[in-house]
């Protein structure tokens, strides 16, 4: 087995493998993978199936996205044995999961969002689009990865470089580790950028508003929703980086390259398609 920060996060296990017409026994690396049920003030609050590394800062970054803390000072305990993890928190008698959202994302479904009742981006971080492919180069350079071909990566980032890389199963598990470890070290969210693996979803958009991280950038895709939230929100999306090559989606002035003019022309845009939207709901 192997030991990521003293935890098994893959092990070998038994498999016939084939090539053509050849088939052989051998053992290969599979990553682990554990339910994991979060109990807060006596409560249930969620089961998630995750990797089990780093479940401290896994359940401390997912009160705060979900809301239920606003800052660390708030949780009084959090006790994790085997599969369960009890949380205290200041005040036993707050409501569960009273903002929760569930958005798109792996595993997810989809509901209303009513996106004015989500936090604005306030922050001065300035990068440049070289320090975002050397970042990604950087993080995404996953032996674990490459080993399993089962596992995310999200990276947290500063200006002075790699802040924490984080692995799992689950991109979004590995988002709210991130959080949850820049919190319990007193790092500044509003001066960091994410790099993570996978789709960034409108899910992973929403988590880094509520944590005011102003930059997510991803080797893949995006989605619409998450491009149009973090339009009006505030939030840098940038997609597609390989090599040299990127996709800015929205806040474009984030970037040192990036001219005025572009960014007035994402901004335009996301005023426009607002206006075209409003004409035919009026149709």
């Amino acid at each position: 087995m192997n030991l990521h920060g003293g935890c098994n996060i893959f092990k070998e296990i038994p498999c016939i493998k084939g090539e053509g017409e050849s088939f052989s026994q051998e053992m290969h690396p599979v990553i682990e993978e554990m339910p994991l049920a979060v109990n807060v003030n006596g409560r249930h609050a969620l089961t998630a199936m995750t990797s089990p590394v780093m479940l401290r800062e896994f359940v401390t970054g997912f009160l705060y996205t979900e809301r239920i803390i606003k800052d660390i000072e708030e949780i009084e305990s959090i006790r994790i044995e085997g599969n369960t993890a009890d949380v205290l928190t200041r005040n036993p008698f707050k409501i569960l999961m009273s903002h929760k959202t569930v958005l798109s994302g792996c595993g997810g479904s989809m509901s209303f969002l009513d996106i004015e009742k989500l936090p604005q981006i306030n922050s001065k971080l300035f990068i440049s689009a070289q320090d975002i492919g050397a970042a990604v180069r950087e993080a995404l350079d996953s032996e674990l990865h490459v080993r399993t071909g089962g596992i995310h990566v999200v990276a947290l980032y500063g200006p002075g470089g790699k802040i924490q890389v984080i692995e799992d199963i689950g991109r979004h598990n590995a988002l709210d580790r991130a959080i949850g470890y820049a919190l319990e070290q007193g790092i500044n969210l509003s001066g960091t950028y994410v790099i993570c693996s996978g789709r960034i979803s409108s899910e992973m958009v929403r988590k880094c508003l509520v944590a005011n991280i102003p930059i997510i950038v991803s080797r893949g895709a995006t989605t619409t929703l998450a491009v149009d939230i973090s339009k009006a929100r505030g939030l840098t999306v940038v997609g597609f980086v390989r090599g040299k090559r990127m996709n800015i989606y929205s806040g474009g002035e984030r970037i040192a390259e990036i001219q005025p003019a572009d960014s007035a022309y994402l901004t335009a845009t996301m005023e426009s398609e607002s206006k075209k939207e409003v004409n035919e709901k009026r149709e």
